[in-house]
């Protein structure tokens, strides 16, 4: 089983060593790594390219923004599965993607999801919020649970059949896209009860209020346009980061 990893990123020069470290370092054999540039100006891409072979492909221009920067990678994939590394983000561990590929095997499922860690971003060891996945259900996507995207591994035909990010959304089609394969289109997926994902703290969706705003927005039109669930929907899926900080 091939697994398709994305990064894609932007003027990160100050990350994306650890990001790419974190992905050649798995241990699973059989991994195709992607890493899509939207055209930065900061020494990104000079560190990118010292890489070499060790990055199965790599693409430097302008996009419209992190969607459609993660379709161009989705477009290039040809595993047999795909998943994302953000350029803040780093692997909990090397053994993650072997987890993966044999959860995949083990549960013949079309999705996989674990747990995060929001770490800080000088000391990656100080978690600030954890993110206890727990297992799937529909009442619980209802009630507003999602997995975390960057632990989201998905069959790469589910996004040939059932579509990729739409770009419309800014800041929340990675929640568009999760109503859309597993309540709309209800695609099996299974739980990997391990941290799989350390992110750092100050993701695009959380940056300033404007855009807890929007996220809020975007996240009730993601409801509407699934037509799954309704503004309870949204109302306990904010409610649910509170017990991030309880677990952490």
């Amino acid at each position: 089983m091939k697994i398709s990893v994305i990064t894609i990123c932007y003027n990160s020069a100050q990350s994306i060593r650890t990001a790419i470290d974190s992905v050649i370092s798995q241990d699973y054999p059989d991994i195709e790594y992607i890493v899509v540039d939207g055209g930065s100006k900061d020494g990104t891409v000079d560190i990118i390219r010292s890489y070499g072979e060790k990055i199965t492909r790599f693409v430097s221009e302008p996009d419209k923004g992190i969607y459609d920067a993660l379709n161009k990678g989705i477009a290039m994939a040809t595993g047999d599965v795909i998943g994302f590394m953000h350029s803040d983000d780093l692997f909990a561990s090397p053994h993650i993607l072997s987890d993966v590929a044999n959860l995949f095997i083990n549960r013949q499922t079309d999705s996989i999801y674990g747990d995060l860690e929001y770490v800080f971003k000088e000391d990656t060891s100080k978690v600030l919020r954890y993110w206890k996945s727990g297992h799937f259900s529909i009442r619980n996507l209802k009630m507003g649970w999602m997995p975390p995207h960057p632990t989201f591994y998905v069959k790469r035909w589910v996004y040939e059949q059932h579509g990729t990010f739409n770009i419309n959304y800014k800041i929340a089609a990675d929640y568009d896209t999760m109503l859309r394969f597993l309540g709309k289109y209800k695609i099996s997926t299974a739980y990997l009860p391990a941290v799989m994902v350390k992110m750092r703290v100050g993701g695009a969706s959380n940056r300033n209020l404007k855009n807890i705003i929007r996220k809020t927005k975007e996240d009730y039109k993601a409801i509407q346009d699934n037509d799954f669930g309704n503004v309870f929907t949204l109302m306990f899926k904010n409610l649910r980061k509170v017990t991030q900080f309880v677990f952490k």
